[in-house]
């Protein structure tokens, strides 16, 4: 059993880890070095910036380190030099060296967005939301060698909502998985924390999405597009053309209305209503976006575009 709050070596990157950091800096424990990505070119105007996590570490005025290579000698040696009594990840978005593995004392734990060992990988959130799942959940799990594979020390769920998109549901799993890294550090300290390994039997995996997965295919059924529509936001954004132009698909119901024609025509489009014909049932567009110009709901995007019923929304221009 440890006695007091655990001095923590954090590695996190985006807004995601920015909850399980906040978490630990308003806990016993003490965060005494944040790991983060390098800062990088980021938006439209591609203008360097530091990561959220770097920004929040700025603020609680908590030593930052940003490795271009955490396999360097002299990382390794400022993270021993800070004294952790164990590292904890959220979201870093690099594959770990095994020379951080069990380097502390208490070794390395992650928070996981999935009920492990369903969903391991890099964008279980996102794939939950695309698959049209209804519930999902975090885990608290030891790092280890092979990919989201370590025993589990706690899990906790989490209902999905039909409209819920990834970036909705990521926001409350942050939260959840945040308040769950903080009671199993205090649970070590206890000597309450027990492991329970992952059924590898029953492990799925959830890659990181691509912008080949941004166009819709509207041979899928309605319910199944509409998932992906929800699920590639914020990024990349589901995506398909009219007439040649690239349009953004921000909002999406789905319906089990079955219009004769083929997937991808648009068989109404009037008022604040913009249906589109899909394999099975229709997709109502509820809120999208024309190439170089800004978010609109329906009723105002039909306002300024000129879209006629029977025209045919396409992968490509």
């Amino acid at each position: 059993m440890v006695t007091g709050g655990l001095r923590v070596v954090f590695l996190g990157t985006p807004q995601f880890a920015v909850a399980t950091l906040d978490a630990l800096l308003g806990s016993r424990h003490q965060p005494v070095l944040v790991l983060t990505q390098p800062d990088r070119a980021r938006g439209r105007g591609r203008h360097v910036s530091g990561t959220p996590v770097k920004a929040r570490a700025i603020l609680a005025r908590v030593r930052i380190l940003q490795p271009s290579d955490l396999r360097d000698p002299a990382v390794l040696e400022v993270i021993d030099e800070s004294g952790p009594d164990i590292r904890v990840v959220a979201a870093y978005r690099k594959i770990l060296p095994t020379s951080l593995l069990s380097r502390p004392r208490l070794g390395m734990i992650n928070v996981h967005a999935s009920l492990l060992p369903k969903s391991r990988g890099a964008a279980p959130v996102h794939r939950a939301v695309m698959a049209g799942e209804a519930e999902t959940g975090v885990t608290i799990m030891r790092v280890v060698k092979a990919l989201d594979a370590g025993p589990m020390l706690a899990r906790v769920r989490c209902p999905i909502g039909d409209q819920e998109t990834s970036e909705e549901l990521e926001r409350s799993l942050a939260r959840m998985g945040a308040s769950l890294l903080v009671d199993t550090l205090d649970s070590m300290v206890a000597g309450r924390a027990s492991e329970t390994p992952q059924d590898e039997a029953s492990a799925t995996y959830a890659p990181r999405l691509t912008k080949a997965e941004a166009l819709v295919d509207w041979s899928l059924p309605a319910r199944q597009i509409h998932n992906v529509i929800r699920g590639l936001h914020p990024w990349p954004h589901a995506q398909t053309y009219l007439d040649g132009t690239r349009l953004i698909l921000l909002g999406s119901s789905p319906s089990p209305e079955n219009p004769s024609a083929p997937p991808g025509t648009i068989v109404v489009a009037h008022g604040d209503v913009l249906s589109v014909a899909a394999g099975q049932g229709c997709v109502h567009l509820l809120q999208l976006q024309a190439e170089g110009k800004r978010p609109m709901a329906t009723r105002e995007f039909l306002a300024g575009h000129r879209v006629s019923v029977g025209a045919r929304l396409t992968a490509g221009p």
